[in-house]
């Protein structure tokens, strides 16, 4: 049976094998702070906030700034597609901030969950189609972490 290992050079290997074993460090976890834009309007208005790009940097900027300690913990961030063109106050990426603590940083490359045409209550996972192109954009920007959710509903007969 043939494995996509065969198409990797031993050099892309080992950085895979690198960046397996630093996400799965001994004491530390991931951050999903991948909330698309419909979950930080909820996020949001429960605390009075309008859900505005701006408040959503913010609401970032807070979680990856607010702990200088955070790498200690913390070895990848997921994070939604608006946030990798997002920036601190002083201008540096998050992508960049998080890098800096040791951090991973990933971004959710799946488009959700989206009603399956012609069916009732199935759903199947968006973004499949482009995810190769996707990868390979957000790889040569240099994230490391690219989950995917695939995700397919179905009745019970």
């Amino acid at each position: 049976m043939a494995s996509y290992s065969q198409y990797l050079t031993k050099e892309k290997e080992d950085e895979l094998r690198g960046i397996a074993n630093a996400i799965v460090s001994a004491g530390k976890g991931i951050l999903a702070a991948d909330e698309s834009t419909g979950s930080m309007e909820k996020r949001l208005k429960s605390i009075g906030l309008e859900n505005t790009e701006e408040n959503r940097r913010k609401y970032r900027q807070l979680l990856f700034t607010g702990n200088p300690d955070l790498g200690k913990h913390i070895s990848g961030v997921i994070m939604f597609h608006e946030t990798f063109y997002q920036k601190a106050d002083d201008g540096t990426r998050f992508v960049d901030v998080l890098k800096k603590q040791g951090i991973i940083p990933g971004i959710k490359v799946d488009k959700g969950v989206v009603p399956m045409a012609g069916t009732v209550g199935e759903a199947t996972t968006q973004g499949l189609d482009d995810l190769n192109q996707r990868c390979a954009q957000y790889k040569k920007a240099s994230i490391s972490l690219l989950p995917e959710k695939s995700e397919k509903k179905t009745e019970k007969n």
